[in-house]
């Protein structure tokens, strides 16, 4: 979505775990640069350069959502939404205006097998709609 980038942004290159690196969830990747960006951009796997946080790429999400105020993530897949949180957050995701979100987002995804899960540290929470 235009106007929208990674700027300093390293969350996807940390949060997740990355299997072309082995690297684990909630670590940096061993390319990633502090302050944002990757030693390894021009050879980066397709996982990595294929990725857009949901932030970059659906227009009606506010600026609430930027991954450096919100302090997570979210990509889809399918009907599914995952919400990946910095764990020093742990529960930003259960607070206004975030949860509410969230819950109307499930409800849509219900009738389509979909559902959104977060995932904050070591704990895993499926949002009811």
């Amino acid at each position: 979505m235009a106007g929208r980038d990674c700027g300093s942004c390293s969350l996807c290159c940390i949060l997740p775990d990355i299997a072309e690196f082995d690297k684990p969830a909630n670590q940096p990747c061993r390319h990633c640069l502090p302050g944002g960006g990757c030693d390894a951009y021009q050879a980066r796997p397709a996982t990595c350069r294929d990725f857009y946080c949901l932030w970059r790429t659906d227009a009606t999400l506010g600026d609430e959502w930027e991954p450096g105020v919100s302090r997570m993530m979210m990509y889809a897949q399918g009907p599914q939404l995952t919400v990946l949180v910095e764990p020093e957050a742990g529960t930003i995701w259960r607070e206004a205006p975030y949860r509410g979100w969230l819950e109307a987002r499930a409800q849509v995804l219900k009738p389509m097998g979909g559902y959104v899960v977060v995932c904050a540290g070591e704990e895993v929470s499926v949002v009811k709609g």
